[in-house]
């Protein structure tokens, strides 16, 4: 029988794994076996970048997680794998597939984003997406696009009304 401050301590990181998946707008499964330390560490702080996090759990203790939550990728849950967690939807994404461009020992596997289950190709459809920063930065240039050309018009309106 295990001792129960192990069961304790498993059970903690189970409700660490249902609450972080509970408040992520995205999380990622992928491989990461063949990075090294230094490459590891330099994920990490790009995903923080992006207010993202990743962190390696136990498969066993992940599916026990999503039991719980009713999520179902045991499939996905083979082999070693770490999660990838973020509040932006695409922001993770698109850090983890820029990071896998450099570093092929970095496969993404799996996501779940705004609550549903994509597989890798909806994945490298979504790291496609620009940020939320890019689409906002889109967004205001053709709105001052739309008021630049009305100012225009406006201005050789009042001119022409000058002229009469």
């Amino acid at each position: 029988m295990a001792n129960q401050k192990i069961l304790d301590k498993k059970q903690e990181i189970i409700n660490e794994i249902s609450d972080k998946t509970k408040e992520a707008s995205s999380i990622v499964l992928f491989e990461y076996q063949g990075l090294t330390a230094m490459e590891t560490n330099a994920l990490r702080r790009l995903l923080r970048e992006s207010e993202s996090d990743f962190k390696i759990y136990k498969n066993t203790l992940v599916k026990r997680a999503f039991g719980t939550l009713k999520i179902d990728l045991d499939e996905y849950l083979e082999g070693p794998k770490a999660m990838a967690f973020g509040k932006d939807a695409v922001a993770p994404i698109k850090v983890l597939s820029d990071f896998a461009k450099d570093h092929p020992a970095l496969v993404l596997k799996v996501g779940i984003v705004e609550g549903e289950i994509t597989d890798e190709a909806k994945l490298k459809e979504l790291s496609a997406i620009p940020s939320r920063d890019g689409l906002l930065t889109m967004i205001a240039g053709g709105l001052m696009g739309t008021v630049r050309d009305l100012s225009i018009c406006l201005d050789l309106y009042s001119q022409k009304l000058e002229e009469k």
